[in-house]
C-alpha cells in the first residue's frame, strides 16, 4: 500500500539501530516491533499531538507501512478490513477525540471476533491529576471518558 498515503516506508532492516533518535527499548520501540512480529507490516494512522511520540517510534521500524488516513473511522475500518485480509490489523489514532472517533470501528471488530489492535495516544503522565483542561478534551479534567467507552465495547 504505497502512495501520497504513506507517512513511513518498508525497508529490510529487522530492527531499530541503536543510534535512533527514538532509543532502543521504549514502550513505542516495543509496540512497533511486536506489531511487525505478529504480522502487521501496515498500520492505519490519523497523526495528532497526542500521538506524535508513539508515531515516531513506529515510522522508525523499518517493517512497519505507516499509512495515514483522512480521519479515525477510517483508520479504524481500514484496520478492520485489514485484519479480514491479512489476520491481524492496527490502527494508532489521537486522544481523546480520535478513540472516540474511532469506537464504532473498534466496536464492529470486537462483536466479530476480529484482532484489531488500536493504539491510543494520551495526555503526558504529568498532565494526570493537575486538574487542568486540556484541548481535544470533552472540556473535563477527567481524561478517563475514553477509556471507559472503550472498556464498555471490549468488555
Amino acid at each position: 500500500m504505497e502512495g501520497n498515503n504513506v507517512i513511513g516506508s518498508t525497508a529490510h532492516s529487522a530492527s531499530v539501530p541503536a543510534s535512533s533518535p527514538c532509543g532502543v527499548g521504549t514502550l513505542g520501540w516495543h509496540l512497533a516491533r511486536r506489531l511487525v512480529q505478529i504480522g502487521v507490516n501496515d498500520m492505519f494512522s490519523v497523526p495528532g499531538d497526542f500521538n506524535l511520540t508513539l508515531l515516531d517510534h513506529l515510522i522508525a521500524e523499518r517493517e512497519l507501512n505507516l499509512i495515514g488516513c483522512c480521519n479515525e473511522l477510517n483508520a479504524g475500518y481500514v484496520a478492520n478490513g485489514y485484519t479480514r485480509a491479512k489476520g491481524v490489523g492496527a490502527c494508532v489514532v489521537t486522544f481523546p477525540v480520535g478513540g472516540l472517533s474511532v469506537l464504532n470501528a473498534i466496536t464492529g471488530a470486537y462483536s466479530e471476533n476480529l484482532p484489531v489492535i488500536c493504539l491510543v495516544g494520551g495526555p503526558n503522565t504529568n498532565d494526570y491529576g493537575t486538574n487542568i483542561i486540556l484541548h481535544h478534551t470533552i472540556g473535563l479534567p477527567d481524561f478517563s471518558q475514553e477509556h471507559r467507552c472503550f472498556q464498555t465495547i471490549t468488555g
